[in-house]
């Protein structure tokens, strides 16, 4: 129970991105900001736990490796994030976003030479009709949002930059911990994202809201994950992870008054199911690793 509680506490605080950052919003901050701004606070965070505990180091033939992470990992990601909340809202972005591990497919087949399995095909069909249900069935989505091509470009890029986090992931997981690997690529993002920014002026609840998105919805969220997956399998926490979405959007709804169409939330049901195809694949793998 305790390896549960932690991974339901992660996606609890995972699926408040959406909602806090929209709060953000509402203050006169864009999303550009929102992603710089959550990039450096998260990164005081990560960087003081790493020194604190004395696990801060670099390899200098994985700075190749790292400055590619940083950049599509923290840069692309954080602010196609907050673009796809910004235009579609905080439930549309989640659900989005979970078209990652489909992603993962497609890069596994291309780089890493693995096959499409018939599960994989199915969870891979799943997402695409998903993704179709939620384009023609996202024509309400509530209080002045829309499902226009930015929001739905924006949204399919963050999930393609999600699971860069579980091919990358595979690769970083023996040489660096979560903190010592955050302290190191989140610079990387920040210094690209910092052009790119307009800064405006911040409320006391804007300066709250990002503090938040910092500590709770990145620091705190993989605390409780890894925390979490010490006395629980990989794909039992995968499982309990994916309620993230389905978080975002109940808050989005109680606290945004955001919703979608009867042919949008079938969408939604269809990408999570293309999701759970592919965990419940990877619990039958004996060579099921975390990323």
């Amino acid at each position: 129970m305790r390896g549960y509680l932690f991974i339901l506490l992660a996606a609890l605080l995972w699926g408040m991105i959406g909602p806090f950052s929209r709060l953000v919003f509402s203050q006169g901050l864009q999303p550009l900001e929102v992603a710089f701004w959550r990039a450096v606070l998260s990164w005081v965070l990560f960087s003081a736990h790493a020194l604190m505990t004395r696990d801060l180091s670099c390899r200098r033939q994985d700075l190749p490796a790292l400055l590619f992470f940083g950049i599509a990992g923290v840069a692309v990601f954080y602010a196609a994030y907050q673009v796809a909340v910004n235009r579609g809202g905080a439930a549309l972005a989640a659900v989005l976003l979970y078209t990652a591990p489909a992603w993962v497919v497609v890069l596994a087949r291309i780089f890493l030479a693995e096959a499409i399995t018939p599960v994989k095909g199915l969870a891979l069909l799943l997402t695409m009709a998903g993704v179709a249900g939620v384009s023609l069935g996202g024509g309400g989505l509530g209080h002045g949002l829309r499902l226009d091509a930015v929001a739905l470009t924006a949204g399919l890029a963050a999930g393609f930059c999600y699971s860069l986090y579980y091919v990358c992931g595979k690769y970083f997981a023996t040489r660096y911990s979560a903190p010592n690997l955050f302290a190191l690529v989140l610079p990387v993002g920040i210094v690209c994202l910092w052009p790119l920014v307009t800064f405006a002026p911040k409320t006391p609840v804007a300066w709250a809201a990002l503090a938040a998105l910092a500590l709770m919805c990145t620091y705190g969220a993989y605390f409780c994950y890894y925390a979490g997956l010490k006395s629980l399998e990989a794909g039992r926490a995968s499982i309990v992870a994916t309620l993230e979405p389905v978080i975002a959007a109940a808050v989005a709804f109680l606290w945004w008054g955001e919703y979608f169409t009867p042919l949008g939330y079938a969408g939604s049901l269809l990408i999570l199911a293309g999701v759970a195809v592919m965990i419940r694949d990877s619990l039958r793998s004996p060579k099921n690793v975390d990323p």
